[in-house]
């Protein structure tokens, strides 16, 4: 590629859009929807239920995003159960486990989960500190195991370069951090000063990184003038809020998620942070949506964990959707989050495996057959299409994100309908074959592989609008 490129020519090759569209219809799936029945499975299939062990938080600021991720999953597993079950004859059984309990903890509650109480496979994390540890045990135990969020590149980077039996179905960490800088170089292509305010673990770092090396590329003017990094599960902000604000920047980029987003945007409505500088997040919108109240400013960009938000693809566009919502919303009174999806879509993953599996060989599949079917297998859900690529392990969904807005349909915010960011993920992530790479492998793909913008590019703004309480 070109050293230095026009930023236009270079967010069109990136595939950005920004708006209500959908750009593939229900008529070309290339495999089996969600929640669709089996057929008459091949020979003999056990009666006895198949044990699923869920690992996320139920309880602290993070159960916002933690009792989504099991109630997606419960969704899909009450469905499969009242056709009898995963072949029409073992039904699922889910054993909760608490993530809150920290990472030795989790640990040591993963084995006990396999060897003393059976369990025939794994699922859930939110943490992306936890996954580089459990994946291992995972390995080791050969626990068939499918992570729905723990989003760290670590995980597949380092921890478990060569994996068997952990997947993971949720855009990578990285996704986060270019996502959210690309829609800011490209709503806000004149800011210069920039402050942070990341949670300080790998989540956060990773955030932080990957939104860098982005506007190295994208907005070579634009200088980091702050840095604030609270601990996870920080209740008072105050420190960092003035801090970003006596840096008197042009905008504000921070990946603070859950309970702690929740508590950070109410502290920084009374500072006036939101009158003072743009704000740009990547994960704002990835609690629950009843979280987050109408007193949360519009117009910023209010990310969703790159990868999914209720509303979107909304309407009829996307039937898998508008379904997934409604069933949601009737079974908890609420609507879902992107763990919520990730739960529900994961299980039916689950479920299409076993049936290929089933078809090929006959009989319960072993946790080999599975495997083989999930590498490489394509799936639409409510998020849209994905993919899970063999080599890694990893979901792939294209990317994305939005503007905060009120709505009368909603007694909470969500992202503007119309004003949509879309990114396909392939376009910002390091493909196959790109060697590991440090802090991460998109980072070094992007480092070595991106032009740079020339200094006077410019493009205009995704109909930015100032934020407003």
């Amino acid at each position: 590629m070109a050293t230095e490129v026009n930023r236009r020519d270079f967010l069109s090759t990136l595939g950005v859009t920004v708006g209500a569209g959908l750009g593939a219809t229900v008529g070309s799936l290339p495999i089996v929807g969600v929640a669709h029945a089996q057929g008459q499975p091949k020979g003999t299939i056990p009666d006895t239920p198949f044990k699923i062990g869920h690992m996320t938080f139920f309880t602290g600021p993070a159960a916002v995003l933690g009792e989504p991720m099991y109630k997606g999953q419960l969704l899909a597993a009450e469905e499969i159960n009242a056709q009898g079950g995963l072949l029409g004859k073992r039904k699922i059984e889910i054993l909760k486990a608490d993530e809150n309990a920290g990472t030795d903890a989790n640990v040591k509650e993963l084995r006990r989960l396999k060897l003393s109480e059976k369990i025939d496979f794994f699922w859930g994390i939110t943490s992306s500190g936890n996954t580089p540890a459990l994946g291992p045990v995972a390995e080791e135990l050969k626990l068939l195991t499918i992570f729905v969020d723990g989003c760290t590149d670590f995980l597949f980077d380092k921890a478990v370069p060569n994996p068997h039996y952990i997947f993971r179905i949720t855009n990578m960490q990285s996704a986060d951090g270019v996502t959210g800088a690309v829609a800011a170089a490209m709503t806000w292509p004149k800011a210069k000063r920039i402050a942070h305010i990341h949670p300080d673990y790998s989540y956060g770092r990773n955030a932080f990184d990957h939104w860098t090396i982005t506007f190295k590329k994208l907005m070579p003017q634009a200088e980091n003038v702050s840095e604030g990094w609270p601990k996870l599960g920080t209740t008072d902000f105050s420190s960092h809020i003035t801090k970003a604000i006596a840096s008197k920047p042009d905008l504000l980029a921070t990946s603070v998620w859950g309970g702690d987003y929740v508590a950070f945007y109410k502290q920084a409505l009374r500072y006036g942070m939101f009158d003072k500088m743009k704000v740009a997040s990547m994960i704002a919108f990835g609690v629950a949506p009843h979280a987050i109240g109408k007193d949360h400013p519009e117009g910023i960009i209010a990310g969703v964990h790159s990868n999914y938000h209720f509303t979107y693809p909304g309407g009829d566009r996307w039937p898998y959707n508008k379904t997934f919502v409604e069933k949601y919303h009737k079974r908890f009174n609420e609507y879902p989050n992107f763990q919520a999806e990730g739960g529900y879509t994961a299980t039916n993953i689950l479920k299409a495996a076993i049936e290929k599996a089933n078809k090929l060989a006959g009989g319960w599949p072993d946790d080999d057959a599975i495997i083989a079917m999930l590498e490489g297998m394509m799936i639409a859900g409510p998020a849209g299409y994905v993919y899970i690529r063999p080599d890694n392990h990893q979901g792939y969904k294209d990317a994305v994100t939005g503007f905060s807005k009120n709505v009368a349909e909603y007694p909470f915010p969500i992202l503007d309908p119309d004003r949509i960011i879309t990114i396909p993920i392939r376009n910002i992530t390091a493909p196959p074959g790109w060697p590991k790479g440090e802090p991460t492998s998109t980072y070094t793909w992007i480092d070595k592989t991106w032009p740079r913008v020339a200094m006077a590019s410019a493009v205009p703004p995704a109909k930015a609008a100032p934020a407003k309480k």
